[in-house]
């Protein structure tokens, strides 16, 4: 694996254009999001620098652009919130950041132990619900800014409950700015969003409206940003908070990642390539510790951002730092313009946010694609929103995990079969129907098909207890390519009593995965090395010879000599314990 992505001068104009493009849309995302998360601006600015260069460096998407998102701006404004509340504004901040490194630590761990391919490997349901869920949070916390006043503390149950407060004491001014912002953020007309983004036209627009309209009215901004590199930020530990640090760590890495990947899968449908997603999530993780060691907010791959770098010609990782390095300068060189931008167009921008993470297309039609779909996103909906996003992923994937076993199981279960005359054996040819006709009934086929998951075992117990009198049990395993232990152990059961009551047992098309687990369960040994056969047709020919010791009624092949079978029947009751 390549430690840094390959940088060329190829496409050199896409890829500044790409990348100039891609800083136009994250200079107000970054603001509005660093505002709301209760780091300050500064802080998204950071984190849209610091996690985008890295991840452009280190990362294995080449046109992924990195920065602070929404669904990872609720986790920090919640992270933020519960630190600063216990350990003062100063501490509680740094201790904050520290989570940031942690998450980043977090995820190259991921990344090195090559899990990458499993992080995105849920259930649309259930990322569709807490996507949706931190949809809704962030709305709701943008609220108290969007009426003009400060976010209430508590997070989403202390907004709920403040809401009568916050509509008594509506801000006219600012609530009119916020409303302004909305408005153009949803009607800039699709041939100007082409040009320019909507979220600069609404910056800029409400910046100039503040101070030509409502300049003299006392208006909430962000004040000047402090020019130069910022100051580095030593992780900082307590021993009290050390289990919620973690655990918030954990949750922004897991959500980093899922973020990340998600987008990494829209850059390659467009771009028709293959991202590597452990070598993404390194990146990720390098990034997001760099980005809290500077004091800025964790930040992942940003949909919007993405296509956009690619739609204007970026396709290489060199687009990427040169949206850092535009945004670096801004935050060196450009800091006073910032001073005037009133809090108010930002809530405004960070509410639209909101509003497009909510999975509104699945949410219209959930209910008829699936009710027990529709009910498992409701619920990770209400335990993201008022949980917390741990829950809300653990219980939902466990749920959705739980109904798809069970439907995969009752599928399964229509595979296992006994068969025990023609008129049963539909998945048999012209001969074998013939063999088990002539057997009247005193030979059983036990054919199972598809995987044997844990599942299954029920159908097979099923099958097992309600097997009539017969002399010889055939189990047909030709079509079954996995089975796990709980089947196996079912198989070896129905194969064990079959032998306590003096009956032949053959086994078929035993291979592999199977065989070999078969094979320590102690099952094969058990049998006489002629009961074990690759094709079905010549184990009912010697079960037949099995029931016919006549000579002259043995139904004989062309193939037994060359078999290695033995023509004469063994009556002998082999026994699990040999």
């Amino acid at each position: 694996m390549k430690v840094f992505n390959r940088i060329n001068l190829n496409n050199l104009k896409g890829d500044i254009f790409g990348g100039l493009t891609a800083t136009v849309i994250a200079l107000p995302m970054a603001l509005a999001f660093g505002v709301a998360s209760g780091a300050g601006a500064q802080a998204g600015l950071y984190g849209a620098v610091l996690v985008g260069l890295f991840a452009a460096l280190f990362g294995g998407t080449p046109t992924l652009i990195s920065e602070p998102t929404g669904p990872m701006t609720v986790i920090m404004t919640a992270v933020i919130a519960s630190l600063v509340g216990s350990y003062g504004q100063e501490q509680g901040l740094a201790m904050a950041f520290t989570v940031v490194m942690m998450a980043g630590v977090f995820q190259i761990l991921f990344g090195v132990l090559r899990l990458g391919k499993y992080v995105t490997l849920m259930p649309y349901t259930v990322i569709s619900g807490f996507m949706s869920g931190i949809g809704l949070i962030m709305i709701i916390l943008q609220l108290g800014p969007f009426l003009g006043q400060a976010s209430p503390k508590g997070g989403v149950i202390g907004t709920i409950t403040s809401l009568p407060d916050l509509f008594a004491n509506i801000q006219p001014t600012e609530l009119i700015l916020a409303s302004i912002t909305v408005a153009i953020l949803f009607l800039t007309p699709s041939k100007v969003k082409r040009l320019v983004p909507p979220q600069l036209i609404a910056l800029v627009v409400g910046t100039i409206i503040s101070v030509t309209l409502f300049g003299n009215a006392d208006l909430r901004r962000i004040g000047e940003i402090p020019g130069g590199l910022p100051s580095i930020q030593l992780p900082i530990f307590s021993v009290g908070a050390m289990r919620i640090m973690v655990v918030d760590a954990l949750v922004l890495a897991m959500l980093g990642c899922i973020d990340a990947l998600l987008t990494s899968v829209v850059a390659d449908s467009l771009t028709r390539t293959q991202h590597n997603s452990n070598k993404e999530l390194i990146g990720q993780g390098l990034g997001n510790i760099m980005s809290g060691l500077f004091g800025g907010i964790a930040g992942a791959g940003a949909t919007m951002g993405t296509v956009i770098n690619i739609q204007t010609g970026g396709r290489t990782a060199l687009s990427g730092v040169v949206r850092a390095v535009a945004l670096l300068c801004v935050v060196l060189f450009a800091g006073g313009l910032t001073q005037s931008i009133p809090l108010a167009v930002l809530a405004g921008i960070a509410l639209k946010v909101g509003i497009d993470i909510i999975d509104w297309g699945f949410l219209k039609q959930a209910h008829k694609v699936s009710l027990k779909g529709a009910l498992i996103m409701y619920g990770v909906i209400g335990l993201t929103v008022f949980v917390d996003l741990i829950t809300a992923v653990g219980v939902g994937v466990f749920i959705a995990n739980i109904l798809t076993i069970d439907r995969l199981s009752e599928l399964q279960s229509n595979d296992v079969k006994t068969i025990t005359d023609a008129d049963d054996a539909i998945l048999l040819n012209d001969e074998e129907k013939e063999l088990l006709d002539r057997a009247n009934n005193r030979v059983l086929l036990f054919h199972l098909s598809g995987p044997m998951i844990f599942g299954v075992a029920k159908a097979i117990s099923r099958e097992h207890t309600a097997m009539e009198d017969h002399d010889v049990l055939i189990v047909d395993l030709t079509d079954v390519p996995v089975m796990g232990v709980t089947s196996s152990l079912a198989i070896q059961n129905a194969i064990q009593d079959a032998l306590d009551e003096g009956r032949q047992v053959m086994i078929v098309g035993a291979s592999g995965k199977v065989e070999r687990r078969l094979e320590k369960l102690g099952v094969l040994a058990a049998l006489p090395p002629n009961h074990l056969f690759v094709d079905r047709t010549e184990a009912l020919r010697q079960a037949i010879a099995l029931l016919n010791p006549d000579p002259s009624d043995t139904y004989e092949s062309p193939s037994d000599s060359a078999s290695g079978i033995a023509s004469s029947p063994d009556l002998s009751r082999p026994s699990l314990n040999n």
